[in-house]
């Protein structure tokens, strides 16, 4: 805290010196006991509790200190390492010395305040790294004891994998979630059928699950809150229905569908590369629909595409070719029989687009469209995004006409 409480330079490297002084001064007396014999007086075990205890806490504290602060406090030969700290103070709090009290209080206030906020933490950075389009993290890794954090970590684990296209291991962190929280099983059996179907025929036969079943499961497993269904779980579970019972959709349908509820290209949107290769898998779900349209569904089912396809040319820029897809979704709107939900969620789509343009105009009329509509699926969802969006064009106007620009 003297290094860091200090903002200039020549502050923080006198600070640096002193703490630096002070914990040499700890090596030096760890250095000194190897070199004198062990004995069993109150002044030895004062020592070497006391050793312990300044060293445990040295450790502890540089260990956890933030990557650039510890680059700097390098240059002073600091270095810490947690378990070497850990296991000093547990020593030394184990121990009859004047210091151990101290040692318990530094574990006391480790265990019950850093540690947790340590690990909320690098759960929050993890999940922050993702939004920013990297999905490699490790934060699961850094307890044990909080099961709680390790299912919201398998959580962001599966959307990893599966925005990357790795199923396998989407599957399997979908599977854990279904065997071990308790949280959602309903969205949990349905991550774990939309998955399933997309994988080869023999991994499924090792993993001895059936699709359908799993689809079909879902409805018995959602919750209520308040007397009222999840919203969510019961988007899934109409899907799981429908999926469970239906044959000749394209298997990455139900997943494309999963991934735009839980906003999954709008993450993706970062990285030109992802957004490209979803694109070719729903081209090539246009393709097999329109050689093999389904009777009851197929409508519904290339309106959906046409709206994911959409949006990713909006991501990729491509405005007017992503504008053509939206149009192409309204202009079904009549003849959609399930997924009203559909033309909801394009004019907002639309509405962006035209925000992304600079045709605030255009935008606000798209999402006032958004309020001509009741009674769909994820409608609250929707709604409250369309709230926003209009109170941000509309804060844009009032600053455009301030500064005479319209």
């Amino acid at each position: 805290m003297s290094c860091i409480q200090n903002e200039s330079m020549l502050a923080f490297l006198k600070r640096g010196i002193g703490v630096g002084l002070s914990y040499q001064i700890y090596k030096d007396c760890q250095q000194v006991l190897t070199q004198i014999s062990d004995n069993q007086s109150k002044a030895h075990k004062h020592l070497v509790g006391g050793i312990k205890f300044g060293l445990g806490a040295f450790n502890l504290m540089l260990s956890l200190m933030p990557p650039r602060t510890l680059k700097l406090l390098n240059i002073f030969g600091y270095s810490g390492d947690r378990e070497v700290g850990l296991a000093l103070l547990h020593e030394s709090a184990s121990e009859n010395h004047i210091n151990n009290i101290l040692s318990l209080l530094t574990l006391l206030f480790y265990y019950n305040y850093i540690y947790v906020v340590f690990v909320i933490f690098k759960f929050f950075h993890a999940r922050s790294s993702m939004l920013k389009g990297d999905f490699e993290n490790e934060c699961i890794f850094t307890q044990n004891e909080w099961k709680q954090v390790h299912h919201l970590c398998y959580w962001e684990f599966m959307w990893c994998h599966i925005l990357l296209q790795d199923w396998r291991q989407a599957y399997h962190y979908a599977n854990l979630l279904s065997q071990h929280s308790r949280w959602s099983k309903a969205i949990y059996m349905y991550s774990k059928a939309i998955i399933l179907a997309l994988l080869p025929s023999d991994f499924v036969k090792s993993a001895s699950e059936d699709m359908n079943s799993l689809f079909l499961k879902v409805e018995s497993l959602k919750i209520k809150f308040l007397g009222s269904s999840v919203p969510i779980e019961k988007f899934v579970a109409e899907k799981g229905q429908c999926y469970g019972t239906a044959i000749g959709w394209f298997t990455a349908q139900p997943l494309l569908e999963f991934i735009y509820a839980w906003s999954g290209f709008r993450v993706m949107s970062k990285k030109n590369e992802l957004i490209s290769s979803w694109l070719s898998i729903i081209n090539k779900g246009e393709d097999l629909l329109q050689e093999n349209p389904h009777k009851e569904y197929g409508t519904d089912d290339i309106s959906l595409l046409n709206l994911l396809k959409g949006l990713c040319l909006k991501h990729l820029g491509k405005y007017s070719r992503a504008e053509y897809y939206f149009n192409r979704v309204i202009q079904k709107e009549k003849l959609l029989k399930y997924d009203h939900y559909l033309v909801p969620y394009t004019y907002y789509e639309l509405g962006i687009l035209h925000y992304l343009k600079g045709d605030y105009a255009r935008a606000t009329k798209n999402l006032d469209n958004v309020r001509n509509y009741k009674d769909y699926s994820m409608e609250a969802r929707l709604q409250f995004r369309t709230h926003i969006a209009l109170e941000q064009i509309a804060k844009e106007n009032d600053l455009n006409t301030k500064c005479g620009f319209v």
